[in-house]
């Protein structure tokens, strides 16, 4: 027989290690080259929907690069069990969409961001048509550069994230539409650049970025959906979403009355 103190011992051992395997981990992707706010709210946000359920399970965050982060909507060929994006048919079509938008509609509010010598040539626009006479830049994968070439605008893809930045700065393209929840945080990341945002005039369109899972894991998605509902019912969901964002956005340069939204139609939403 072993001693008592042993078998305490052999007993507390096992008992972690069934616990660490009702534990699953589930894997987060994470864009090796950001981390900011809206990568920040949006892992903190999935921590408390899961904990407001009481889901079992251990977030791993999984550092992707550029080309793989091109080929996350299928979950499946990545070992990967979850990822946040903008919404396309596509993703839905390869993934479990939680269609609840993690940033209230804002990531179809999109401010435009130019080279300050190029600021009063947009002062006299009001329409589509006439803002369809500039060029601008987007992501060639981004399902935003589909929906504004739908809308008739001139848009020119890149893959290099920084490059969109710093040929809008030099004047080679005319503006770069970019979220309201981001673009303040992005100035300041760009802050030796001549970039400022128009203040006469923004686009929008319906969108929103989801959660996506991999099928293979539906009890998942479920609890990550009704940990959200959860959240939205509490207060938490906007209180969160404030915290992160509600300054960034009362500090853009729009005035009531004096600003034109141009509303784009979006035909994959």
């Amino acid at each position: 027989m072993l001693p008592i103190k042993l078998s305490i011992s052999v007993l507390s051992l096992f008992i972690s290690f069934a616990l660490m395997a009702q534990e699953q981990i589930i894997n987060v992707a994470q864009k090796q080259d950001t981390q900011n706010a809206r990568e920040e709210y949006l892992n903190e946000l999935l921590v408390r929907a899961l904990e407001s359920v009481n889901y079992s399970g251990v977030i791993r965050m999984t550092p992707i690069s550029e080309l793989q982060k091109r080929k996350l909507i299928n979950l499946d060929d990545n070992e990967l069990d979850m990822y946040w994006s903008m919404s396309s048919p596509e993703r839905e079509a390869l993934a479990l969409a939680i269609k609840i938008p993690l940033f209230k509609g804002y990531i179809g509010k999109r401010a435009l961001l130019t080279n300050k010598q190029n600021v009063a040539r947009f002062k006299n626009v009001k329409t589509l048509e006439q803002l369809g006479e500039f060029s601008a830049v987007q992501g060639h994968n981004w399902p935003d550069t589909r929906i504004m070439s739908y809308n008739g605008l001139h848009v020119r893809p890149l893959t290099n994230y920084q490059a969109m930045f710093t040929l809008t700065s030099r004047g080679r393209i005319d503006y770069f539409p970019r979220s309201f929840i981001e673009v303040n945080s992005e100035l300041v990341e760009n802050k030796q650049s001549n970039l400022v945002i128009v203040p006469n005039l923004y686009i929008s369109y319906p969108t929103g970025i989801y959660y996506f899972v991999t099928k293979s894991k539906p009890e998942l998605a479920k609890a990550v959906e009704e940990g959200l509902i959860v959240m939205q019912e509490s207060g938490e969901f906007d209180a969160l979403f404030n915290e992160y964002f509600a300054k960034d956005l009362n500090t853009l340069p729009y005035t009531k009355g004096k600003t034109i939204e141009i509303k784009l139609d979006n035909p994959y939403f």
